[in-house]
């Protein structure tokens, strides 16, 4: 049964804070908001949690999993970014962007995309999740919380505890935090391309 923290949207309690970061550090999965839509979140090691995100939603091998940062000094840890590419970041984040780039080593295997070696990135612009990353010191592994079949993102709490409470070991009630998942920029060759249009503008990055 799925704990269910009621958090403030501005000012995150500490003390639900800091229960969270150890739900997750002993192996839970946790619904959580995010500046775009809820998020399925667990553990950067964890195998396990990340195997029971891909039965949730039903991912195939190929899924590009999301690293959320708390800034972008922790984003440049796990992704090869040169001076342009961290200029384009430095002007981008926090917000609601998912930026694809080579990963390093620091970035566990299972978590990269098996061909070209990729992770998806991003730092929320969201309290509740920044004050969450900061109580973690480290990324927490994310993955949109689309289920299959589903064409937009659950957005209530309460939807969410009715249907993920055996699934998922935390829910966050954060209040309503949108439809829209991010916007998916692919950074890893010279011009910028746009997977995914999400609540992110690309005009910015549009070298047309």
């Amino acid at each position: 049964m799925a704990q269910f923290f009621q958090i403030h949207a501005e000012n995150p309690q500490h003390r639900l804070i800091v229960q969270a970061a150890d739900i997750i550090r002993k192996g839970g999965l946790v619904a959580y908001p995010t500046d775009s839509a809820y998020a399925l979140g667990c553990h950067i090691g964890d195998k396990d949690a990340l195997e029971r995100i891909r039965t949730l939603r039903k991912l195939d091998k190929n899924h590009n999993f999301t690293l959320m940062c708390r800034d972008l000094s922790e984003l440049a840890t796990y992704a090869r970014v040169d001076n342009q590419v961290f200029r384009l970041l430095k002007n981008h984040t926090p917000g609601a962007y998912t930026f694809i780039l080579e990963a390093t080593a620091d970035v566990p295997r299972r978590l990269m995309h098996p061909k070209r070696k990729t992770i998806g990135l991003r730092v929320p612009d969201n309290p509740i999740a920044l004050a969450l990353l900061e109580e973690l010191g480290e990324p927490l592994m994310t993955s949109s919380l689309l289920l299959p079949g589903e064409e937009f993102p659950m957005t209530d709490p309460y939807d969410i505890r009715d249907t993920l409470e055996h699934f998922v070991e935390l829910v966050i009630d954060g209040g309503y935090c949108g439809l829209e998942p991010t916007t998916v920029i692919d950074l890893t060759q010279d011009v910028p391309e746009l997977v995914r249009q999400g609540k992110g503008d690309f005009a910015p990055f549009d070298a047309n």
